[in-house]
Formats: structure tokens, sequence, C-alpha cells
């Protein structure tokens, strides 16, 4: 029964779906397995699936950010600003860095402060960091969505280079899955937020700090979503406040394929990173086969529709299987319905 439970579990079946992705464009196209190729094409995505890790500890707490893609932008243009006046690409980066956990401690705040349901503030949030980043983009001297150009070479390698032949974004990507893992499934910290997510009510009559809680949780989401706009900035060499823009429903879509509920409650770190090499490498799959970006959305958006459907009834055949047998070990002795 132990072998079968772990099986069962939702993220093999992700491995199981990458595989056959894999065999399916390996079939198609003899370039598709290119050791290489695959390695390097992870800088390609990997904003979505840096982006996503922090998706599903808010929608594990039963909130969402739309603006995320905003910030993204948002992080690239005030590196690029700061780079451009002062010639400091660390200090560059930082600000970049604390503009993005300002905007998400801002989101959070404004959640709780105002209880509107997180969708809306984030919503209008986001069209005001994209407007800023924006108009901040012109006191650099680009005009409309102009990219700021000229970073260090120390700053291109973040997302270009490589270590011992491990491309930069491989080792980004792990580090943070890492890290997100631990803080999601192995703290005090994880527990309370999928208790926030289950029952607020609860949560709090229970002693658990949610205003702490939520606040923390935006910050780290604005903070990463910086970060995957400076690695945008990195990788194509430019900042402009529209790096991100396609983002937000990519990145949530992950998330909920990974395994978390948008009602909150559920969420897994391996899940999130799994999917989004699902669907980063459908994309790059589609690229080798000669399919245009058009024609990408479109399988893209059938994949997603199935895949997030599958999920749903994954789960329902699990809560059958787990009320089985629980019925099961009910035992002969105890009978249903009234006794006389």
């Amino acid at each position: 029964m132990g072998k079968l439970k772990k099986y069962l579990l939702w993220p093999s079946i992700l491995v199981l779906l990458i595989m056959v992705e894999f065999g399916i464009f390996g079939t198609l196209s003899s370039r598709f397995f290119n050791a290489s190729n695959l390695l390097y094409s992870i800088g390609d995505f990997l904003y979505i699936a840096v982006a996503a890790l922090p998706m599903t500890l808010i929608i594990a707490s039963g909130g969402i950010d739309i603006s995320i893609g905003a910030v993204m932008g948002l992080g690239s243009i005030l590196t690029g600003l700061v780079w451009v006046k002062t010639g400091n690409i660390l200090l560059a980066v930082f600000v970049g860095l604390s503009g993005g956990a300002l905007s998400g401690f801002m989101n959070g705040s404004l959640i709780l402060i105002t209880q509107v349901n997180p969708l809306v503030i984030t919503l209008g949030s986001s069209f005001l960091f994209s407007g800023l980043a924006l108009t901040l983009s012109g006191l650099a001297g680009s005009t409309g969505f102009e990219g700021i150009g000229g970073f260090p070479d120390s700053f291109v390698n973040i997302a270009n280079g490589d270590i011992l032949g491990l491309p930069n974004p491989v080792l980004i990507l792990l580090v943070l899955a890492v890290l997100f893992y631990l803080m999601l499934h192995h703290t005090k910290f994880g527990r309370y937020l999928f208790l926030v997510g289950m029952n607020p009510e609860a949560a709090r009559y229970s002693g658990i700090p949610i205003l702490k809680v939520i606040i923390i949780t935006y910050a780290i989401s604005g903070l990463i979503a910086a970060f995957a706009g400076i690695m945008l900035a990195s990788y194509f060499t430019s900042a402009r406040s529209d790096l991100g823009a396609d983002a937000p429903l990519t990145v949530i879509t992950c998330t909920v394929l990974g395994g978390a509920s948008i009602y909150g409650g559920t969420g897994s770190i391996i899940g999130t990173a799994l999917a989004s090499l699902l669907i980063g490498y459908l994309k790059y799959g589609l690229q080798m086969i000669k399919i245009t970006s058009h024609q990408t959305n479109v399988f893209l958006g059938i994949v997603l529709v199935f895949s997030i459907s599958g999920r749903y009834f994954w789960e329902q055949i699990i809560t059958r299987h787990k009320n089985k047998m629980a019925l099961k070990w009910t035992g002969p002795g105890i009978k249903s319905g009234p006794q006389d």
C-alpha cells in the first residue's frame, strides 16, 4: 500500500506527462533531444518557473497575485535606471529587488486593510506598477517600451553564463526550488500558510499571526517577481517595462497544475517546478517542429485546459479511493444507519 500511495502522487503523473512530451517531440524532431539545447532552453522560461514558486505560497494561503508580471517589469526598469544613473550594478540590482519587495508589501497591506479580494487589489496594483515602470523608463532616456541596455558582462552572464558546464538558469531554478520547498513543507511558516488557506478564522483563533504571514508572503512574491524581471533583463541584455507582461496567467496555471488549489489550503513546490518544466518544454518542442507563436498559444491553451481538468478528475479519483479505504477499515462490527 505504501508503494502504491507513492506512485499515486500527482508529481509522478507530471513526470509521466513530461516523458510523454519528450517522446512525442523527440519523434517529430531529431534536434529536440540535444542535451545542450534542453538545458539552455530553461533560460527561455526561467522567469515563469521562478515566479511560480512564490505564487504557490500565495495560492496555498488562499490568495492570488495578478500583479506579478507588472512587478517583473518594474524590477527590471529600476535596475536599468539605477545602472544608467550610477554605473553601480550591485546597487542597481539591490534597488530593483527592494522595489519588488516593497510592491509585494503594499499588496499584502492593502489586502489586509481593505479586506477586498486579492484578485481585485493585485489587478489594480498591476496597472499602477506597469504605469510606474513605463514612467521611470523615461528617466533613463528611453521612450515607450524601448529598452535600457549597456549592462556589464558580469550582469549579462547571470542568465547566460554557466558554471562547470551547467547553465546558470538551471542552477538558479534548483536553488530556489530547494529553498521554497523547505520553506513551505518543512517550516512553521509553511504550516501557517496551509492553515490560513484552509480556514482563516480557525487560524486566527488558534493564535497564528495572520497579518504577518500574509504580508511576508506577498513581500516574498514581489521580491522574487523583481528577481525574475532582473533575470529577463540579464537574459535579453536589456531592461524594459513590459518584461513579464505575459507572465501572470502562465504562472498561475503552473501553480494550479502543480497541485495547488485555487481555494487555498494545498500546494506543492515539487509539483509547481515540474509543471513549469512541462509547460516550458511544450513551448520549446513546438518551436522545434516549426509551429508559429500564434499556433503555439492555441496548442498551449488546449493542453492547459485538459491538464487542469485532468488534475480535477485525478483529485476526485484519489478522494474516492481514500473514502473506500476508510470504509474498509471501519471493520465488520460497525454498521451505518440507526440502531435499535
